[in-house]
């Protein structure tokens, strides 16, 4: 990006969090985007961005069918790290999942959503990285009131906060000063109150 670009500035667009489901004869397939909008209300169409590098991608381009599920802000963490970080091409992500089928045959959860929409391809954009679908809907169902998980709220409230690392080292009895180090230097003296390393304690 060139310098009148502020790539932070991307972060106020609004987004959800779905779960896409897909499949292909018998196997079964589901990963988390964010790249669900729709276009137009009349036809109502709809684009899905995926991952080339997804195996859900792989699914969309053979069978050129899918299902958004709608994630609903009482979905946990562990949502999103099996569907999310965790790889369809090692683990059968729908094994043992409560699920429901669309009129497509298409898998929807049972828990944690509180909508689904059948969308099927009508055309395709290359991005590169990415491909964009664009899709007409077959079948769409509310299954509750529960407000849409966004972007945003899932960092404020879901994706677990990083720890602090603990802190090593000495702090100064008489003024608080911490000194960040595994040894205390004998010659050391305090840049606050100027006291030497005999009035420091260990964390």
């Amino acid at each position: 990006m060139n310098g009148k670009t502020d790539p932070t500035a991307l972060f106020k667009i609004g987004y959800g969090l779905y779960v896409l489901t897909v499949k292909d004869g018998e196997k079964e397939n589901g990963c988390i985007v964010n790249t669900v909008s729709q276009l137009t209300s009349n036809p109502v169409k709809v684009a899905v961005t995926v991952n080339k590098d997804n195996y859900t991608h792989d699914f969309i381009v053979k069978t050129g069918k899918m299902n958004v599920n709608c994630l609903s802000t009482d979905a946990p963490f562990g949502i999103f790290e099996w569907f999310g970080f965790v790889s369809g091409r090692d683990k059968d992500k729908m094994d043992g999942m409560s699920v429901s089928r669309s009129e497509n045959g298409i898998a929807y959860l049972n828990f944690f959503i509180n909508s689904f929409i059948s969308l099927e391809v009508e055309s395709t954009v290359d991005l590169e990285t990415h491909t964009m679908f664009i899709c007409k809907v077959t079948e769409a169902k509310v299954l509750n009131d529960k407000e849409s998980m966004t972007y945003a709220y899932y960092h404020a409230n879901v994706k677990p906060k990083p720890q602090p690392k603990e802190k090593k080292g000495y702090v100064c009895k008489i003024c608080g000063y911490i000194y960040e180090g595994e040894e205390l230097p004998a010659d050391f003296v305090c840049p606050i109150c100027k006291h030497g390393a005999e009035d420091f304690e260990k964390l």
